[in-house]
């Protein structure tokens, strides 16, 4: 994510984390959250130590499982998460789910990793079902995030000063 997304941080006065999963991918892809949300809380922790953040202006977001996680994790965690960015999700890892976050999701028409008529084509109006705010953006590729998806991404945050 951190290579996505580095270049528009100065520009857009992001503050950017990329910490990585325990093992090969995310302990809620696997069924339960457990010691990557313990990584991701301590690195939370550690950027308010260090800079202001507007706590309403705090975002997770992903890539393929990595988008996956951001949902899962992002809309158990609605109070502190006011927007979600997931780049070419699979599913959305079940957990208890609080607070409306806004979702922003993306996904190329022609992925062979993760197939989007059985991920994001599902996935989007059954959470637009569920009365969120989804912004949904299937493009012409593969299991990959164009440039101008990402600058889409970011402009819908918002956030410019």
């Amino acid at each position: 994510m951190l290579g996505l997304l580095s270049g528009y941080a100065e520009k857009h006065r992001l503050v950017l984390a990329a910490p990585s999963s325990r093992t090969s991918t995310w302990d809620g892809v696997r069924g339960t959250f457990g010691s990557d949300v313990k990584a991701i809380n301590r690195a939370l922790e550690r950027i308010f130590q260090l800079v202001f953040v507007d706590p309403n202006r705090i975002a997770i977001g992903g890539f393929s499982d990595g988008a996956s996680y951001a949902l899962g994790l992002g809309l158990a965690n609605g109070g502190l998460f006011s927007k979600i960015i997931a780049f070419s999700p699979g599913f959305v890892p079940p957990a208890h789910r609080s607070g409306r976050p806004r979702i922003f999701v993306s996904h190329g028409d022609r992925d062979n990793v993760l197939r989007i008529d059985r991920t994001s084509r599902r996935l989007v109006p059954l959470l637009k079902r569920q009365g969120y705010n989804v912004t949904y953006r299937e493009f012409a590729g593969g299991h990959t995030v164009s440039p101008a998806i990402r600058e889409e991404a970011i402009e819908w945050l918002g956030w410019e000063e």
